[in-house]
């Protein structure tokens, strides 16, 4: 427990599961039926760390287990079900919330899309913010329910839950034609240009994370930044005045919840995806 995860702040293993025992019971809602994809650093966040998908063959017979049938080699994931788990996964090092969009019961079908905007310097979180409020108007104009929250560190993310009808195809589909409206309309600011070099310093419209399988930092995973941040929702009124993403971290957060509340509540209200599909695809 008194091992460092994050050294410049002195932040401890245990301090880390304190802070995601307390804050589990509105983060488990969001894992507890998707497989999750580990991102270990058992040594703190300035040593190597490295990618598990396999649940350990050493893991306790109460961790919840998924076999994804349509991997080669018959992978089995973890699930996120419990408290319990989610401390067991600490312990392995994982510092972050990894899950797939899609639960086990509905693999092909996620349950949440995600605009992933990603700044490419001299760009930074401010201009993000810009194009999350660009995009945010677009979803409010088309009447859609989303969650706009930090990633973290210098991206956003924008989430729209969704009623699972639609595969990870038609979402990621739906979700590309808004980010090309938007970068036709904002071209001096956003891109879909997957090429780095290409960018030229502008926000990165990364539609391409809805796919099945592919993963973020989920809401309210802390990163593994030199303050321990926090990917945090934001209330409307801070997308349009603007925040400072490092002022939501590890031992900020509890009073960031006692002045705002739980806001991922909105990822209850789900989304009817075919008017985005039917405008945009």
């Amino acid at each position: 427990m008194a091992k460092v995860y994050f050294p410049e702040q002195e932040i401890t293993k245990g301090e880390l599961i304190h802070y995601y025992t307390e804050t589990a019971p509105l983060i488990l809602p969001h894992l507890k039926q998707s497989p999750f994809v580990m991102v270990r650093y058992p040594e703190g966040i300035d040593r190597d760390f490295f990618y598990q998908k396999g649940c350990p063959p050493q893991a306790p017979k109460w961790v919840t287990r998924y076999t994804d049938s349509r991997s080669k080699h018959g992978l089995t994931y973890v699930v996120c079900d419990q408290l319990a788990t989610l401390v067991y996964l600490i312990n392995l090092g994982c510092i972050e919330i990894h899950s797939w969009a899609s639960s086990v019961i509905k693999p092909n079908y996620p349950r949440w899309a995600v605009f992933d905007l990603d700044p490419d310097p001299p760009s930074g979180f401010q201009e993000t913010l810009k194009v999350a409020l660009w995009l945010g108007k677009i979803l409010k104009e088309i009447k859609m329910n989303f969650l706009v929250k930090t990633s973290g560190a210098t991206g956003v993310h924008i989430l729209l839950p969704l009623n699972d009808l639609n595969t990870y195809a038609e979402v990621q589909r739906g979700i590309e034609g808004i980010c090309r409206f938007l970068t036709r309309e904002r071209p001096e600011y956003c891109t879909v240009e997957r090429s780095v070099k290409n960018r030229k310093g502008k926000v990165y419209l990364d539609y391409l994370q809805n796919g099945r399988g592919r993963t973020m930092a989920g809401i309210y995973s802390v990163r593994p930044t030199r303050s321990g941040t926090v990917s945090t929702p934001l209330l409307w009124e801070e997308v349009v005045q603007g925040v400072n993403p490092d002022d939501f971290n590890v031992r900020t957060f509890q009073k960031r919840l006692e002045k705002v509340g739980d806001l991922s509540t909105v990822m209850a209200k789900n989304n009817d995806f075919s008017s985005i599909l039917h405008y945009f695809a």
